[in-house]
């Protein structure tokens, strides 16, 4: 029996070229502005100082690290201090009206339904906890942040990781065996699996054909009593 799910965001509730197309420019366009003129504010600072670990080069100036946060955005590194300072990068751009966060049309009905059979939500995205709130929080249907009863990112580790669905189901404190992981990436699946968990895979257009997971279209497809 399923009493939790955890979903992927990018590619799975979301378009992913919502991510590439919006986001991801939102952010490089505005992101020197940003730290230049908010350096001193605590979370930004935090966030510098976390890079700044993460490159072992304490002593970095804020020039310096602008320049491998620019290069980290052409990697798609994915660094815990780039994804927070992207997700209040992007609380501008929500806050002001530049974007909503994307929704398939199909996953609020599948949350709503999920919440009422009494089943917990989670997110588990690369992107920071503050960015995935940010997305639910101004969607395309408007807040539905009152449906998670939590949000993870990579501070329990990476999504290809096995070792990170362990972390997460501690901290949900229920059995591997009940958790559901959705998720558009087969690798990720498989680390969630190798956990113990259930997976269903997104695959909105096509097949992944090297997947050995139940693959569906649509949220709609989900079938929680396939898992009982």
């Amino acid at each position: 029996m399923i009493r939790a799910i955890i979903t992927d965001i990018e590619g799975t509730t979301s378009d992913i070229r919502f991510v590439h197309n919006v986001l991801f420019p939102y952010a490089r366009k505005n992101l020197a502005a940003f730290i230049a003129a908010f350096q001193q504010r605590e979370e930004v600072a935090q966030a510098l100082n976390s890079l700044r670990d993460e490159i072992a080069q304490p002593q970095a100036t804020v020039e310096e690290l602008i320049n491998v946060l620019f290069g980290f955005m052409d990697e798609d590194r994915k660094s815990t201090a780039l994804k927070a300072l992207q997700g209040m990068i992007w609380r501008d751009g929500y806050v002001n009206g530049s974007f909503t966060g994307h929704l398939y049309p199909d996953v609020l009905p599948a949350f709503s339904a999920w919440r009422k059979q009494g089943i917990d939500l989670y997110v588990y995205s690369s992107g920071s906890v503050a960015a995935q709130k940010l997305l639910f929080g101004y969607s395309d249907a408007g807040d539905i942040t009152s449906l998670f009863s939590g949000y993870f990112d990579t501070h329990v580790g990476a999504k290809r990781e096995t070792s990170s669905y362990r972390n997460i189901a501690a901290e949900i404190a229920l059995p591997p065996g009940e958790l559901l992981f959705l998720s558009d990436i087969h690798q990720e699946l498989d680390a969630a699996q190798e956990a113990g968990w259930n997976t269903v895979q997104l695959v909105r257009e096509g097949a992944d054909a090297v997947s050995r997971h139940r693959q569906v279209n649509h949220f709609d497809q989900i079938n929680l009593e396939l898992f009982s």
